[in-house]
Parts: C-alpha cells; sequence; structure tokens
C-alpha cells in the first residue's frame, strides 16, 4: 500500500473553521489522473491541489511547481483557495526558503509570494462583456430584477450584479434547477454581487457551481479575478476589499494590476496526516 502526506487548509481567512477549506497533496511522483480524482472525492472538498516540484529539486529549495486541482467530480482549469493552500503548505510545513513560488498549471504560470504576513497570489484578470442571463437561471438563483448581467471571457463565470447586499445575503438557490441550467451553456458558475460599505468592505458575492458538485464555494479566488477588474472599473479604484458572504465566510484583497490581479489573503492549517492507497 502507498501513502502520501496530505493536508486540510482553511483558505482566505486566519481563523480555524472559517475560509474556505481546500486538500493539499505533497507528491513527489506523478500520480494517474483517477487517482487523484479518486482522492479528490474522498476529500470531498471543494477542490483539492496536487502540487509536485519540477527537475526533481527538494520542496524546501524548489521555485517551481506542477499545481492541479480537483473538485469531488471534474479537474478544473484554476483554483485560487487551494494555490494559496498550497503556498502556505510549502512555506510552513515543508519550510521553502523561496521569495516566490511559481505554480504551472492549466491557466499557466501563478505566482505567490509572501507579503506583510499574508500570501499575495498572483493570477490572470478575468474581464467581463455583458450578456442576458436566462430568466430561469435567475428563477433558479431567486433572483427579481439583476441591476448589471455579463460573462467573464475565460472561465465563463455568469456574473449577477444586484442592487444591495441583502439580496446577496439572502438567496436561497434551487441547486438542482441551477445544476441543470449550467448543463446547458458552458459555465463555471453563477457569480452573485452588490455594493457593500460595511467594515471596510468593498463589495460583497456570494459563489454557487453545483454543475461541478459544488453547490457553494465558501470563498473564492478564481471569482476574484473577475470580481476585481469588474468593480475596479466600476468604483474607479484599483485595491478592492471583498467579503464572500458563504455560511463559514471570508475575505480577499484585489488589486488590479492591467492583465493581472494580486489576490491577498490569510491562510490557516487545519488537518495533517497521511492518505493510503
Amino acid at each position: 500500500m502507498d501513502k502520501i502526506n496530505i493536508y486540510q487548509v482553511d483558505s482566505f481567512t486566519g481563523q480555524a473553521f472559517k475560509g474556505n477549506p481546500a486538500g493539499v497533496c505533497i507528491l513527489k511522483e506523478e500520480l494517474s489522473d483517477g487517482l487523484m480524482q479518486s482522492i479528490a472525492s474522498e476529500m470531498n472538498l471543494s477542490e483539492t491541489a496536487f502540487c509536485i516540484p519540477q527537475e526533481g529539486i527538494e520542496f524546501d529549495k524548489a521555485e517551481r511547481f506542477d499545481l492541479r486541482w480537483f473538485t469531488p467530480a471534474v479537474e478544473v482549469n484554476l483554483c485560487g483557495h487551494a494555490t494559496l493552500a498550497t503556498a502556505k503548505i510549502l512555506y510552513d510545513e515543508y519550510k521553502n526558503h523561496s521569495q516566490a513560488l511559481h505554480f504551472f498549471t492549466r491557466s499557466g504560470e501563478l505566482i505567490v509570494e509572501k507579503t506583510g504576513g499574508k500570501l499575495c497570489m498572483n493570477f490572470p484578470a478575468d474581464p467581463t462583456d455583458e450578456i442576458e442571463i436566462p430568466g430561469d437561471a435567475l428563477d433558479a438563483l431567486g433572483i427579481e430584477k439583476p441591476a448589471h448581467t455579463a460573462s467573464s471571457r475565460n472561465l465563463r463565470m455568469k456574473l449577477i450584479e444586484v442592487e444591495s447586499p441583502e439580496i446577496v445575503k439572502n438567496l436561497k438557490p434551487n441547486f438542482g434547477n441551477l445544476e441543470a441550467i449550467g448543463e446547458k451553456f458552458e459555465n463555471f458558475g453563477f457569480l452573485v454581487t452588490s455594493r457593500w460599505g460595511e467594515d471596510g468592505f468593498d463589495i460583497i458575492s456570494r459563489f454557487f457551481a453545483p454543475v461541478f458538485g459544488i453547490p457553494e464555494d465558501p470563498v473564492t479566488g478564481a471569482a476574484h479575478t473577475v470580481l476585481g477588474p469588474y468593480w475596479a472599473a466600476k468604483l474607479g479604484k484599483s485595491t478592492i476589499r471583498s467579503y464572500q458572504a458563504s455560511a463559514r465566510g471570508g475575505d480577499v484583497t484585489v488589486v488590479v494590476k492591467g492583465d493581472r490581479v494580486d489576490l491577498i489573503g490569510e491562510a490557516v492549517v487545519v488537518i495533517k496526516g497521511e492518505i493510503h492507497f
């Protein structure tokens, strides 16, 4: 029987049992796609990351890593919170000394650095184009009158801006209907957002992706590659402080830098162990 080290990390929070939990598997050699999918299904978290250093370099010295992410159902092209979690494990558990960690993924090169006691991820920005969201999708989300609707160009997230934070907080989607609707058109998930002026936050959001086995994601790094450019343009500022209002809750600071964004947050390691197979 083989075994590998595995961790659970709460991302985009400084407090255990908040933020978005991610699995992190640290690998010395490649695993098959089927085995990685089985491990992600066993973990039953929104995403589990699989990380391996390039060129056989030890984990404490390596700067370049291959990184992949799996939900319990499928592999995904981009995942922010599991990338943050992976960097947390490399820095804290494997004592990596690199100023910047370079992850090579299906979405290209992603860079994570330490900054002021937090972690800063540099990701591609995902701009949006105005589209009409089908009425049955709005009904499934429980939204009567959206203020604005759009689709992101890269991840195909459907963004729905609503008039108030209360609408975002009180949404009770019909996930069965939402999953069926999501399967009709290529869609990474539904992102509902509004301006918010409380507790130093600029915006509030929630993210739903039942077609990928994630009814509601607690805090979504990838969604902030969409939210950052969208709200930066509307608010006329390059730094956006965002609160994702899931049951667990979490916060992300987004700094828009042209066609890239910095996503800044904290992470907490809550489980360390081995997985046997």
